[in-house]
C-alpha cells in the first residue's frame, strides 16, 4: 500500500501536467507494476497479488488526474484565481470514491461476462504474471526476470527528461509549426508537430487504429473545417492568427458535437449488459445475506451492495454541502437549497450513466483513449440547459457568471466520478486474470483516490502560477498551458447560459458523429477487426494539432515496430518492451515538466534556463526535429535488441 501511494503521488503530478499540455492522460498501471516488481523483488515472499495491489492503487494517477479537463475551467472563466485546497480535494475525493462504488455493480456486466478486450488490463496482467514467474510466454518471462523491463522504463524516462531540458534551453524547438494560406483565398490552415516524446509514446500505446482515427479527425478539422469557416466568416489576420481563430471559435465546437453523439451512442448500446450486471450483483448480495457467501468463489467477492450504497450516500453528503457553500459565496444564496439538491441528484444519476460509458470505452480501446472529453462536454451542456430552464429566467443578468461557475463545479464532480470509472474496470480485468479478490482491489482503489486527491490541488496551483491556462484573464498565451478540454467545456457552459453558443457548429459535428458511427459499423461488418472509433475522430477534430499529430506519428511508428516484432522468434517480448519504453517516455517528460514549473515559479522568469534567443528559432526547429527522429530510431533499435541472449 505504501509503495502504491508513493507511486500514485508521483504519477498523478506527471499526469496533471501532461493532461493540461496535451489534452490526453495516460494509464499508469503498467509502469507502476514494473516499478513495483523491481522494488518487491528485493523482498522475500513478495507475491503477484501484492504487485497487483500496488498497480491498483497507482492506477488512480491515470484516472483521477483527468479532473484537469474541467476544474481549470473555473480559473479560465475568471471565477477562481487559484485552487482552494479543501474544495478541490472534496471534489476529487468524494467524486472519485463514488466512481469506485459505481463500478462495482458494473464489474460483472463489463468484465466477467464481457468479451471486451481491455488492452491495458490484459497487458498489465501479463506483466504481473511475469514478475511472479507465472507467465505463459517464456519470451516475456525472460525479459522481466533479467530486469530488461525496468531498464526500458528507466531509459525511456531519462531520455525524454533530457530532451525536455534541451527544449527548455531553446536550443531545440518545442514544435515544428507552419501555417499557410490556401491559394489566393482567405482560407488558411496549418500543421503543428510537437516535439514531445510523451505524445509520441501515447501514440505507441493507443495503436494504429486510434492513430488513424485521430488523423482523420485532424484532416476534417484542418483540411476542411478551418478553411471552410474562414471562407464563410470574416476572420482577419495572418494565416496563423486566422486559422487559430477559426479553430477556437468554430471548429472545436464541431468536434464537441461529434464527441457528444458518439458518447450518447455508446450509452445506448450498454443498457442491456448493465442491467444484466446489476442483476448479478443483487444475486451475489442475496447469497451473502442467506449465509451462502462461502459458496461464491473468492474471485467473485465484491464489496457488498448494501455497503456500496451506504458509502455512495456518504460521498453525496459532502458534495451537497459543498454545492450549498458554493452557492452561498457566489451570490446564488437565495436558491442555494434548490441548487444544492438538484446538483447532488444530477451527480448521483449522471455519475452512474457516465461511469457506464467510460467503463465500456476503456474496455474497448483502453483507458488512454476513453471518452472522457465527450463525457465532460455532454454533462456540462445538459446541466447548463437544466439551469437555464429552471433558474436563469428568474435571475438578474449579473447572476449569469455565477451560474456558469456553478455548472462547471457540478460538472467537475461528475467528471471525477467518470475519470475513476474510466480505469477501475481495467484494473478489475487485470485482477480477474491474476485471480485477485475484487473487494480488496476496490478498497485499494479508494485509498488510491484519496492519495491522488491530496496531490492534485497543489500541483494545479503550481502550474497555474508558473504558466497559467490558455484563455484565463491576464495570461500570456505564448506561455500558457493549452488545457484544451477545460477551455472548451468552460466555453460551452458560458455559451449555453449566456445564449451565445454556436449551435450550428455543434449540430454539424453531431451530423459528422452520426456518419462516423455508421462508417464504423460498416467497417466492422465488412472486415470484422477493422475499427474507426468515432470518439477518437472527434478528439482529432477538436484537439489542436500540437496535441494530435505527434500521437499519430507515434501510433504509426509503434504499429510498424510491432509488426516487425511479430516476424521474430521473440516478438512478444520485444512488443512488451516497446510498451514499457513508451511508459517511461511519458513519465520522464511529465515529471520533469512539473519540476520545471517549480523552477519557473521560484525564478519568476518564463524561460529561466534559456541559452539562446528568438533569432535561433529556425535553427532550433531543424536541430530539434533531426535529433528527435534520430533518438526515436535509436531507442527502437536498442529496445529491439534488449531481449537477453540465450534466454529466448
Amino acid at each position: 500500500m505504501i509503495i502504491g501511494v508513493l507511486i500514485t503521488l508521483a504519477f498523478t503530478a506527471a499526469n496533471v501536467y501532461f493532461g493540461l499540455k496535451a489534452g490526453i492522460t495516460f494509464s499508469t498501471s503498467i509502469p507502476a507494476a514494473v516499478i513495483s516488481m523491481g522494488i518487491l523483488r528485493a523482498l522475500k515472499g513478495a507475491t503477484m497479488q501484492e504487485n497487483n495491489i500496488v498497480q491498483t492503487v497507482a492506477s488512480a494517477a491515470g484516472t483521477l488526474s483527468s479532473i484537469i479537463f474541467v476544474l481549470p475551467g473555473l480559473v479560465i472563466v475568471g471565477w477562481w484565481t487559484g485552487f482552494p485546497f479543501w474544495m478541490s480535494f472534496i471534489v476529487c475525493a468524494a467524486g472519485g470514491i463514488l466512481g469506485v462504488m459505481y463500478t462495482i455493480p458494473l464489474r460483472r456486466a463489463l468484465v466477467t461476462d464481457s468479451d471486451l478486450p481491455y488492452p491495458e488490463g490484459v497487458a498489465c496482467a501479463e506483466v504481473l504474471k511475469v514478475g511472479s514467474g507465472q507467465a505463459h510466454n517464456p519470451d516475456i518471462e525472460a525479459v522481466e526476470t533479467s530486469g530488461a523491463g525496468l531498464k526500458a522504463v528507466v531509459v525511456g524516462a531519462l531520455v525524454s527528461a533530457a530532451f525536455y531540458v534541451l527544449v527548455q534551453t531553446q536550443l531545440f524547438a518545442s514544435d515544428l509549426v507552419r501555417y499557410f494560406h490556401i491559394g489566393r483565398t482567405r482560407a488558411a490552415s496549418g500543421v503543428d508537430f510537437s516535439l514531445s516524446f510523451a505524445l509520441f509514446a501515447i501514440g505507441h500505446l493507443v495503436g494504429p487504429a486510434v492513430g488513424v482515427a485521430i488523423l482523420l479527425g485532424a484532416l476534417i478539422g484542418w483540411g476542411w473545417a478551418v478553411p471552410h469557416f474562414l471562407m464563410t466568416h470574416a476572420v482577419g489576420g495572418t494565416a496563423a492568427v486566422a486559422a487559430q481563430s477559426a479553430w477556437d471559435h468554430y471548429v472545436r465546437f464541431v468536434g464537441a458535437g461529434a464527441i457528444g453523439v458518439a458518447a450518447v451512442w455508446t450509452l445506448l448500446t450498454l443498457i442491456r449488459p448493465v442491467a444484466k450486471g446489476l442483476g448479478g450483483a443483487l444475486a451475489s448480495s442475496r447469497a451473502r445475506k442467506a449465509g451462502q457467501a462461502h459458496l461464491l468463489p473468492r474471485t467473485e467477492h465484491d464489496i457488498p451492495v448494501g455497503l456500496v450504497g451506504l458509502i455512495s450516500l456518504a460521498c453525496l453528503v459532502p458534495v451537497m454541502g459543498l454545492l450549498w457553500y458554493f452557492c452561498r459565496i457566489s451570490g446564488l444564496g437565495a436558491d442555494a437549497v434548490l441548487l444544492a439538491l438538484g446538483g447532488v441528484l444530477f451527480v448521483a444519476l449522471m455519475g452512474f450513466l457516465v461511469s457506464t460509458v467510460c467503463g465500456y470505452m476503456a474496455g474497448l480501446i483502453g483507458s488512454s483513449n476513453s471518452p472522457l472529453s465527450g463525457i465532460g462536454i455532454l454533462v456540462v451542456v445538459v446541466f447548463a440547459l437544466l439551469l437555464l430552464l429552471s433558474l436563469r429566467m428568474g435571475l438578474p443578468p449579473a447572476a449569469g457568471r455565477a451560474l456558469v461557475a456553478f455548472a462547471l463545479f457540478v460538472t467537475a464532480v461528475v467528471f471525477a466520478v467518470a475519470s475513476i470509472a474510466n480505469n477501475n474496470l481495467q484494473d478489475l480485468k487485470t485482477g480477474q486474470l491474476v485471480d485477485a479478490t475484487p473487494s480488496k482491489q476496490q478498497w485499494a482503489l479508494v485509498i488510491g483516490v484519496i492519495a491522488g486527491a491530496l496531490v492534485i490541488p497543489p500541483v494545479l496551483d503550481l502550474l497555474n502560477h508558473a504558466y497559467g491556462f490558455l484563455g484565463a484573464p491576464g495570461v500570456n498565451p505564448a506561455r500558457a498551458l493549452p488545457a484544451p478540454q477545460a477551455g472548451l467545456i468552460s466555453a460551452l457552459a458560458q455559451g449555453v447560459i449566456e445564449h451565445n453558443v454556436d449551435w450550428s457548429a455543434i449540430l454539424t459535428g453531431g451530423t459528422i458523429g452520426v456518419a462516423l458511427i455508421a462508417l464504423d459499423g460498416l467497417l466492422r461488418q465488412m472486415f470484422k477487426t477493422v475499427r474507426l472509433p468515432p470518439l477518437a475522430v472527434g478528439l482529432g477534430i477538436y484537439l489542436p494539432t500540437s496535441s494530435t499529430l505527434m500521437i499519430v506519428v507515434g501510433a504509426l511508428v509503434g504499429g510498424w515496430f510491432n509488426r516487425r516484432a511479430e516476424g521474430k522468434s521473440h516478438g512478444e517480448a520485444i512488443k512488451q518492451l516497446g510498451v514499457l519504453l513508451a511508459s517511461g517516455l511519458i513519465v520522464g517528460e511529465s515529471l520533469l515538466g512539473v519540476l520545471f514549473a517549480g523552477v519557473v515559479v521560484a525564478s519568476g522568469r518564463p524561460a529561466p534556463i534559456a541559452l539562446v534567443g528568438a533569432d535561433f528559432h529556425t535553427a532550433a526547429m531543424w536541430l530539434g526535429g533531426v535529433v528527435f527522429a534520430a533518438v526515436v530510431f535509436s531507442l527502437y533499435r536498442w529496445v529491439g535488441r534488449l531481449v537477453p541472449a540465450g534466454r529466448v
